[in-house]
């Protein structure tokens, strides 16, 4: 097949799917994923689509939303490795809401070991993978089921929230940008996971770094009501997601980045410090107070705090240096 054919036949793709996978793009062409990765690389160039890691999308912010088959297949490592993380922020006995996603998914699979958890949840997807677990309650909200990504959408489902009350709300989405916080594509699921934030003291979002500096149709989230990011970490060469993390740590969202050096988390404070958001390890549990005001933490006046040493003299500053050192890569 020669370059143009297979740039066209990927652009069809990319138009039917809204995402695809490199892995996918390569497998249907029949060439190497390098190949692949090039073609994305000339497309993206001429404005036809955009690239993300580990695949292509339509070009533009402001896209529709892909499906749970195409996004199931995007940035499966990083993925995991954050829900490897979060996991270690949930502790026996809370109650916490979990968004619909395949991050959140994932979250889930790991949530399963946690005795006396309560998950209140609007994803079929998250329901099912707590679905065998004896030591967890899963509480779903009503509404009308969005096949797209298997989620409870509509007044059902946020007028079942209402009086709910949870230590933390685990969100995923299509974007994350320090202007604008948190943003999908659909605006019936926009308005479920305003109401899953509503109901919980404090904020989590899970979002991998292709979604860093990435803005969809509908805000959910706005920046200062996100408690935490758990991300990972960004290549060398995507300055934009560094600046996005930079900008966001400015604005006091502490962050808690997978793959750094001396464990998951990139901080080198103490583990399972008091208020911190660092657990090295998913074994490291603890049991977290319901709530008062939202990001009300230890030391939370403002700025960036360690992940591992949040509160402690300096933890800011070195959490701002390792920012600074990704933009720097």
């Amino acid at each position: 097949m020669f370059a143009a054919e297979r740039r066209q036949l990927i652009l069809e793709m990319v138009r039917a799917n809204g995402a695809v996978s490199l892995r996918e793009l390569a497998r249907v062409v029949q060439t190497s994923e390098v190949t692949v990765r090039r073609d994305v690389r000339a497309l993206e160039a001429e404005g036809l689509l955009d690239r993300r890691h580990g695949g292509a999308v339509l070009p533009g912010g402001f896209t529709r939303e892909s499906g749970f088959p195409q996004k199931s297949h995007l940035a499966t490592a990083e993925k995991t490795a954050i829900a490897d993380l979060a996991a270690g922020l949930v502790g026996e006995g809370e109650a916490i809401v979990v968004g619909a996603g395949t991050t959140t998914q994932e979250l889930a699979r790991r949530l399963a070991r946690v005795p006396g958890l309560t998950v209140v949840t609007n994803s079929l997807l998250v329901a099912q993978a707590l679905a065998h677990a004896n030591r967890v309650e899963v509480v779903m909200t009503g509404g009308t089921l969005r096949g797209s990504n298997y989620a409870l959408v509509g007044s059902g489902a946020e007028q079942s929230l209402q009086g709910l009350r949870v230590s933390k709300a685990f969100l995923s989405g299509s974007g994350l940008t320090a202007e604008r916080g948190l943003s999908t594509s659909n605006m019936l699921s926009a308005s479920v996971d305003r109401a899953l934030v509503q109901a919980a003291a404090e904020v989590v979002v899970l979002a991998d770094h292709s979604k860093l500096g990435t803005d969809t149709m509908f805000q959910t989230v706005p920046t200062d009501l996100i408690t935490r990011l758990v991300t990972d970490d960004p290549p060398g060469h995507d300055d934009r997601a560094a600046t996005e993390l930079q900008a966001l740590a400015d604005q006091g969202v502490h962050i808690a980045v997978t793959g750094a050096s001396g464990g998951a988390g990139g901080g080198s404070g103490k583990p399972g410090a008091p208020g911190g958001d660092h657990v090295p390890a998913r074994q490291q549990r603890r049991d977290v107070p319901l709530p008062g005001p939202r990001r009300q933490l230890p030391g939370a006046a403002g700025g960036l705090r360690s992940a591992a040493g949040l509160g402690e003299p300096g933890a800011g500053a070195e959490q701002r240096a390792r920012v600074a050192d990704l933009r720097r890569r």
